[in-house]
């Protein structure tokens, strides 16, 4: 279902139980996905949380897979990330809505660059206790670029967002894509308003 800025979608707070926010990144799942959980008074689950270990280890796919059952096991969560193939058949059954943030390219690459450089310059840790700092090196100059993965994903995402709207898995779930900004914030006064 696409939400532009002349369309109401008829949302229940039941639609809105458990939500997971998808799309490529640097396209704003985080922030949405924040203030999403935060007015449904929802607890916020970060996937690439769940996937990191320190130094930038990636957990193993059945550790992975069951922090995404634990974390997905209540009744109430806004779930932010992608992890498609190695997540969605755990995810989506208990999902009751799929939420895509779909940016126009500039877009993405410009809030991806943003959001590189404001993470380098700052070094903040990005998961609490794992070490994991990005550096102006590894966003611009490695093959681990968060840029280049951004511009090497951005069509397979979309490709793959656009099927899955055109033929949802699950019957159950509400999918709503969210094109622009405008779209995106007329989605959280809609979701205010419930």
């Amino acid at each position: 279902m696409l939400f532009d800025k002349n369309s109401r979608l008829g949302l229940t707070s039941q639609d809105l139980l458990r939500v997971n926010v998808v799309g490529n990144s640097g396209s704003g799942k985080s922030t949405f996905s924040n203030r999403l959980a935060q007015i449904l008074g929802s607890p916020y689950i970060e996937m690439d949380q769940l996937f990191h270990g320190p130094n930038w280890t990636q957990v193993a796919p059945d550790v992975f897979r069951d922090r995404i059952r634990d974390a997905t096991s209540g009744d109430r969560w806004v779930l932010d990330g992608n992890y498609h193939s190695k997540t969605y058949e755990i995810k989506w059954p208990r999902a009751t809505a799929v939420v895509w943030i779909d940016t126009p390219f500039i877009r993405n690459l410009w809030q991806a660059f943003a959001r590189a450089m404001n993470r380098a310059w700052t070094k903040k840790e990005l998961w609490p206790g794992t070490g994991n700092r990005e550096t102006f090196r590894q966003s611009l100059f490695s093959k681990e670029s968060i840029i280049l993965w951004m511009l090497t994903t951005y069509p397979k995402t979309r490709k793959l967002y656009s099927a899955i709207e055109r033929e949802l898995p699950y019957s159950h779930l509400r999918f709503v894509r969210l094109k622009g900004r405008q779209a995106t914030e007329d989605f959280v006064a809609e979701v205010a308003s419930l």
